[in-house]
């Protein structure tokens, strides 16, 4: 009996059960790239000489960059309109919206359905009963050219959401509650599936909301059943009416848990940790200089509802900037037409064309040094929103924050708002270059940087500032300069160093240059506790060994050390102490790839 994530991937595998851990080729049924990735795509198909297999199926969506602001994402974005025009591939343009809601708007994707996209939100598909799924260039450009990927099964979580949401809780401050009870990683390669009566009632746009938030949490994904009115509205964007999958009853998860939202309460992530969340009440009355409301979490008709619910009559506190970010060109013209881009504008709202925004460098949303921004988006990685300081939070929290001008929740907004006068200024805190070998070692053995940090995301090993970069030779010189203590860690390091860490490294974004960059100084391979689902696939496929770890301590070593690998076998031995420690061992298909030299 299968979950709904081995019902999916079973159907599109040609399999009648499939079980967590095995290795499946997967039927992608949509594929996407963005302006973000989208020319490292078009550069792997055309160097390889390849096809695109079923044009009617593969799209790009230009959502990073809608203003057409930034040179380098405006050539990129040109790069991907020529090979559209030569290969009759639908090109969602910079007046559209985020790609993965126009999969959903636009009947690409319904449940039950495969999608792949170079965003690393991919998952928010979840929120139909799809698998979506963010994955690097490569993997991309794989499955444009054979219209199938490989994916290894995901163990399955069922999370039983019990009791009654309180009235001022939304779904934000659901999905910021289980980032509070789970952290970073403790879901870390699962696939979650949420149930419960509050489930069952939740609106699209709610499903939404959480569905997004599954990358910060993890997760593979996170799965709502699908409702009838998800079915109904899926169904009338495909134009044909939609036969819902669902788990067997008495399917089996690795781990179930009941969860009461009774006691949730409006929540904000403390700037630089999605998962540090803390209810709003605990940091109230703390000044703001920006709010945003806008992002693939919190761009729909639901959230900019509550907003103008909120602004309705009141204008935005002196001193304070609102942006707002409609998720979709479809949803702006409906703010048009029912009078919330006027309501907005009178409330002294910027508004903004339909896109990512804030955490897309290029858009409305960046703050700067020193700036306290509240934002709806589900990143506050450093310097992923700007160089300032960014609390996660509601819709409902962020506009309330903006009248007030310091954080607050919609019953508590004053009848005049706050002003700070003289405000304390705070201080700023072309192909790869790795070689194909038909015969490569079964080990790596090189001298080790350690770096005990957890949860290193992608912004802290190759900031989103360089996405525009496509040729690796330039990328190793930005190496991790955004992770604090490590800024110059590009110029220290040697060819054949391994690097070993901790917890969920390679979290967040699905950038391809996060592992390129390593491969670009010469890195021999990185070990860690565990890695984030997109970073381990990417590494995987470039051909860079990335190595499970579980126990280094063991080891007992200290930077400078020379270690040996053995990818094969599992096993890694400290070489000055003779100490050894286990680890997992390569697959069939990790090791198949290395040794060929990468996945194309």
């Amino acid at each position: 009996m299968m979950t709904l994530t081995e019902k999916i991937l079973a159907a599109h595998s040609g399999r009648d059960t499939v079980h967590p851990g095995e290795i499946v080729d997967v039927e992608i049924d949509v594929r996407a790239a963005r302006d973000f990735g989208g020319a490292n795509v078009v550069k792997n198909i055309r160097d390889k000489g390849l096809i695109v297999k079923d044009p009617a199926r593969t799209i790009f969506t230009f959502d990073c960059n809608p203003t057409g602001s930034d040179q380098k994402y405006a050539v990129n974005q040109h790069i991907c309109r020529l090979f559209a025009r030569e290969n009759s591939i639908r090109v969602y343009d910079i007046d559209s919206g985020i790609g993965t809601h126009l999969l959903i708007d636009r009947g690409y994707v319904f449940p039950g359905v495969t999608a792949v996209s170079t965003d690393s939100h991919a998952n928010i598909l979840g929120a139909v009963g799809a698998f979506g799924q963010g994955m690097g260039d490569l993997d991309i450009a794989a499955s444009w050219h054979n219209g199938r990927i490989w994916f290894k099964v995901p163990p399955s979580v069922m999370i039983q959401l019990t009791g009654a949401v309180p009235a001022d809780v939304t779904a934000k401050d659901i999905a910021l509650n289980l980032l509070g009870i789970y952290g970073a990683n403790s879901l870390l390669g699962y696939s979650v599936e949420l149930y419960g009566d509050c489930v069952d009632h939740m609106s699209l746009d709610s499903r939404i909301t959480i569905s997004s938030m599954a990358t910060e949490m993890g997760a593979i994904t996170i799965l709502f059943p699908p409702s009838g009115q998800v079915i109904d509205y899926c169904s009338s964007r495909a134009g044909r009416k939609i036969t819902p999958l669902y788990a067997d009853n008495n399917a089996s998860y690795e781990k179930t848990r009941e969860i009461n939202v009774t006691g949730f309460k409006p929540m904000v992530s403390m700037p630089g940790a999605p998962h540090n969340t803390v209810a709003v009440s605990e940091v109230e009355g703390l000044k703001i200089d920006s709010a945003f409301i806008g992002s693939c979490t919190n761009g729909r008709m639901e959230d900019l509802q509550a907003a103008a619910g909120i602004l309705k009559g009141r204008s935005v506190a002196p001193g304070v900037m609102l942006k707002i970010v409609p998720a979709t060109d479809e949803i702006w013209k409906e703010c048009l037409n029912n009078g919330f881009i006027d309501l907005f504008k009178k409330s002294g709202a910027l508004v903004s064309n339909a896109g990512c925004a804030g955490c897309a460098a290029g858009q409305v949303g960046q703050n700067g040094p020193g700036e306290v921004t509240v934002s709806t988006g589900n990143r506050n990685f450093p310097g992923k929103q700007g160089k300032g300081s960014v609390y996660l939070a509601s819709p409902a929290v962020a506009a309330a924050s903006a009248v007030a001008g310091y954080l607050t929740t919609p019953g508590k907004i004053p009848e005049k708002p706050a002003r700070f006068i003289s405000p304390e200024t705070k201080k700023p805190s072309t192909g790869r270059t790795g070689k194909e070998s038909k015969n490569k070692p079964d080990f790596i053995e090189g001298r080790v940087w350690i770096i005990d940090k957890d949860n290193i995301d992608t912004d802290m090993i190759f900031h989103n500032r360089y996405l525009a970069i496509t040729d690796a030779r330039e990328m190793g010189q930005y190496a991790f300069d955004n992770l604090k203590g490590y800024e110059d860690f590009a110029k220290k390091v040697g060819q054949g160093d391994i690097v070993i860490t901790g917890k969920n490294f390679g979290s967040g974004s699905s950038r391809q240059q996060a592992v390129d960059c390593f491969i670009s100084l010469g890195l021999q391979g990185i070990i860690a506790r565990s890695f984030g689902a997109i970073y381990e696939r990417n590494a995987i496929n470039a051909a860079f060994p990335v190595i499970v770890c579980k126990t280094p301590e063991k080891m007992d070593m200290i930077d400078g050390d020379i270690i040996r690998a053995d990818l094969r076998k599992g096993t890694i031995i400290n070489m000055r102490n003779n100490k050894e420690t286990s680890a997992e061992p390569f697959s069939d298909i990790q090791f198949e790839i290395y040794q060929k030299g990468g996945l194309i």
